[in-house]
């Protein structure tokens, strides 16, 4: 049957279908698994002289919510035994299950905003309770004069899986400054206790709170991936230079690449071996994304692998200096650093412009957005959500269905009212108002089940936020950012190396409203334009 159907969709297009016996053999249904490698721009990676990962989330996927327990319970203890906060914030547990991506903390008023594309405020809670859409609509809504960008300095992005811990800290600290019965929460605003949150949090991945327990027992805390060692592997073999760059230090970093690289956890001996390093041409650890991408000045610095020591470098002027083989020369020397800055990346893989490398992580600012606006590098996005997405969309694909009928008979009726209140159907006054009304209550049924339904497709991927990829009706703020900036997009880092390192990457065709009602010839007709006289226009005029 496939056979049959692609023979005659060659033939209606003028081949001679003979000629394309591979063609023939496309099955016309074509499998989507969460697993396949999703593209938002064109790529292709037989033109990539380079590619990037990152480290944590992207190599390396971390088990839920056993890791995140580590950063909120060590936060926990510093909150209250060097910040000073009630001794009650030691009893409260952890559930990633409230929170999602994307989302936007305001932290001066202690807020958590999903919102749309147009930077409308859909969904909100204050701490843990969802806010009235009254309330809602009067802190967000935009005025005459001002409209909120949600870049201001008291906004914070939920970009990466890390801020979960943050977020839920911050949301059981603004419900208890709000009980009013703690008086060093009434002498704080939000800000200051999201400030001392972040604090907190950020020296958990400092002090060893986090990395001596990883280090001590991975298995917990670590997801093993067994496509990632081949994948890598395979895009050496076919000679594209393969780096690693990571905001985790070189400790950390070769505790997770080690236990990546043998499936379990070696001696200290073994680990200083760092056999893993033979994966990648470049190791960056320390980066300090986003300003590696940003600030040119950032000192790079030689590690030495077997102790950690830092040597310091002179960079690209180093590089420069030895000559036509520079890079060569420079990373004989060792090849895993800390610190530095993009300049120093290119220079080291001699790569002449910015889309000559593709970056893959999972932090949507870091790792995609800055690097492909400010340095042009191609980029690939990790959603580790996007399995489970991808699962509750397939099953509830009836309810969506539903709701795209709904909402194209309320446009209709909308248009069907239009033409009454016109009076080109010839009603009367008396007619015509009746006919209104009896418009306007089978809209007033219509939006209500579709405000059901829409609710009950929303829940089915989060109780609370809803799809990850919407908001109400319309892309999410997180989506909009991944189509914009995600040249390609999938659940795992290591999905690439179930496609060739040649393979091209196409997106679908952008479209809008009025091509997408005409494609839809089931439902709408394209009709000839008339003007206000009533004599028909030919397109071509148009």
């Amino acid at each position: 049957k496939d056979d049959e159907k692609t023979t005659k969709i060659l033939s209606d297009l003028g081949f001679d279908a003979s000629n394309f016996k591979h063609t023939k053999k496309i099955p016309s249904i074509r499998p989507v698994s969460s697993n396949d490698v999703f593209c938002n721009r064109d790529l292709r990676l037989g033109g990539v002289d380079a590619i990037g990962f990152d480290m944590d989330y992207t190599l390396a996927q971390y088990h839920q919510p056993a890791f995140d327990e580590l950063a909120f319970n060590g936060a926990k203890e510093k909150l209250v035994h060097v910040k000073g906060y009630p001794e009650e914030v030691l009893d409260w547990e952890y559930d990633h299950t409230f929170w999602t991506r994307g989302l936007i903390i305001d932290t001066q008023r202690g807020n958590f905003l999903k919102i749309d594309r147009h930077k409308y405020v859909k969904v909100a809670h204050h701490g843990f309770n969802r806010m009235s859409a009254r309330t809602r609509k009067h802190l967000y809504s935009k005025a005459f004069n001002k409209v909120i960008s949600f870049t201001e300095k008291n906004f914070v992005n939920m970009d990466t899986l890390f801020q979960y811990v943050d977020a839920h800290l911050f949301a059981g600290l603004v419900d208890l400054k709000d009980e009013e019965e703690h008086d060093m929460l009434n002498m704080k605003t939000y800000e200051e206790i999201y400030r001392e949150v972040r604090e907190c949090v950020d020296l958990c991945h400092r002090d060893g709170v986090i990395k001596d327990e990883v280090a001590r027992s991975p298995d917990p805390f670590i997801v093993k991936d067994p496509q990632m060692l081949p994948m890598l592997r395979r895009f050496k073999e076919d000679g594209v230079k393969v780096f690693l760059l990571t905001n985790s230090y070189w400790e950390y970093t070769s505790t997770v690449m080690n236990y990546l690289y043998y499936g379990e956890r070696v001696d200290d001996e073994k680990q200083k071996e760092n056999e893993w390093l033979e994966l990648f041409d470049l190791v960056i650890v320390g980066s300090c994304k986003p300003a590696f991408m940003l600030d040119p000045y950032l000192n790079l610095f030689r590690v030495n692998p077997q102790d950690g020591r830092l040597e310091n470098t002179d960079g690209v002027y180093e590089i420069d200096a030895l000559g036509s083989d520079g890079a060569s020369q420079f990373l004989s020397k060792g090849k895993t650093f800390q610190g530095g800055n993009w300049l120093h990346l290119q220079a080291l893989l001699e790569t002449k412009a910015g889309d000559e490398i593709l970056y893959v992580g999972d932090h949507l600012y870091s790792d995609v957005l800055r690097s492909k606006r400010t340095l042009g590098w191609r980029s690939a996005f990790v959603v580790p959500e996007l399995a489970d997405e991808m699962r509750v969309f397939n099953e509830n694909l009836p309810l969506y269905k539903k709701i795209s009928t709904l909402r194209r008979m309320r446009d209709e009726l909308d248009m069907y009212a239009d033409e009454v209140r016109s009076g080109v159907l010839g009603l009367g006054d008396e007619k015509q108002e009746e006919v209104l009304r009896e418009i306007a209550e089978e809209e007033a049924e219509i939006k209500g089940l579709l405000v059901d339904l829409a609710n009950e497709w929303h829940a089915a991927f989060h109780p609370i936020w809803g799809a990850l990829f919407n908001t109400g009706y319309q892309d999410s703020r997180f989506a909009f950012y991944v189509q914009n900036y995600a040249c390609l997009y999938t659940s795992q880092a290591s999905n690439l190396g179930l496609v060739s390192t040649i393979r091209s990457f196409r997106a679908s065709a952008d479209i809008l409203p009025h091509d997408r009602l005409m494609l839809d010839e089931e439902n709408s007709a394209f009709v000839q334009f008339q003007d206000p006289f009533g004599e028909e226009v030919e397109s071509d005029s148009l």
